[in-house]
């Protein structure tokens, strides 16, 4: 799935200077999740790439290089049936 950009959904996972973690698209300022955790951000991470077409989440160290990433399948759409 492409986002509006061209470039396939993702999401990075990194450190804030304040300690915590944010999920972000790239490109963007205004985090997508703020967490005390690297693992809480992970956790949140995952549902925001799903919920918007699938793609990947990029997972940052405290030192800011790339330490992993993970492809996020597609998540379910809304359960309310189309009714057009």
């Amino acid at each position: 799935m492409s986002s509006r950009s061209g470039t396939p959904n993702q999401r990075i996972v990194q450190p804030r200077p304040d300690g915590r973690w944010e999920v972000v698209a790239p490109g963007h300022q205004r985090a997508s999740a703020v967490t005390d955790t690297q693992a809480q951000a992970i956790n949140a991470g995952r549902p925001i790439v799903a919920n918007s077409g699938g793609g990947e989440l990029r997972i940052k160290g405290r030192n800011g290089r790339l330490r992993d990433s993970d492809t996020i399948a597609p998540g379910h759409e809304s359960p309310r049936r189309d009714t057009k």
